[in-house]
């Protein structure tokens, strides 16, 4: 559905069914959670809807014959994720225009969304402070050029190789090697496309960023920050 939508002009009652996909707080619920770009269990994603696992199975059926969700089935257990990028894409963006969410009526909940805020994934891109300042870090130094939407440059090519990061043999498919995302929690611009996803899984790879809990959130490591100082300036005091 979303390569068919991407190749001619969708018509009303189209983008009405892709509309009403999301319009549903338990649906949209599940895509958030899948932003993480990890597969997930229908049960997983019951529990954290707090909804009935035959509720669940019924939603994640309408999303994956929606074109938004891609299912596989291991055994007894059925995951599904993101159908791809461009679904990433859209629910971003889509997540960067709602409204704030309220404030947190707990300190668990409060502690999460610090968490949350201060850093995580966004799909298979960094997100968060530390994504804005990374890429702030990117723009100061001439490594993005974002006129008119973010473009690495040569010296920024050259800083991923000096990484280590081959961004020419990096899997890409219709996605730009660099991609302007609104964070939702900054209202500002993080780095996403080839370049975001590869410096992104070096992170993780390199023990930079570690995972915590079971969503998105991330947590900067001493290494990391030592090497976010010195590859790019940036400060991690609030990180």
């Amino acid at each position: 559905m979303m390569d068919g939508m991407t190749q001619s002009q969708p018509n009303g009652p189209q983008l009405a069914r892709l509309a009403a996909l999301l319009a549903d707080e338990t649906r949209a619920s599940f895509c958030l959670a899948l932003l993480d770009g990890r597969a997930w269990t229908a049960g997983e994603l019951a529990r954290l809807a707090g909804v009935a696992a035959s509720t669940a199975s019924e939603h994640l059926s309408r999303l994956v014959a929606g074109g938004l969700l891609a299912e596989e089935r291991q055994g007894r257990h059925r995951y599904v994720r993101l159908a791809g990028s461009q679904v990433a894409q859209l629910i971003e963006d889509l997540s960067g225009h709602a409204a704030p969410p309220p404030a947190p009526r707990t300190l668990r909940a409060a502690g999460a969304g610090e968490a949350m805020a201060r850093a995580r994934t966004c799909y298979d891109h960094l997100a968060g402070r530390l994504g804005t300042a990374i890429t702030d870090a990117m723009l100061e130094r001439g490594l993005l050029e974002g006129a008119t939407g973010f473009a690495l440059t040569e010296a920024g090519l050259d800083w991923f190789g000096r990484l280590g990061v081959d961004l020419a043999s990096a899997p890409r498919g219709r996605r730009p090697m660099a991609r302007s995302c609104l964070d939702w929690t900054e209202r500002r611009p993080h780095l996403a496309g080839v370049a975001g996803a590869a410096l992104c899984r070096h992170a993780l790879d390199a023990g930079w960023c570690v995972r915590i809990g079971t969503q998105r959130a991330l947590r900067v490591s001493e290494e990391g920050r030592r090497a976010l100082s010195g590859l790019l300036g940036v400060r991690t005091a609030d990180l």
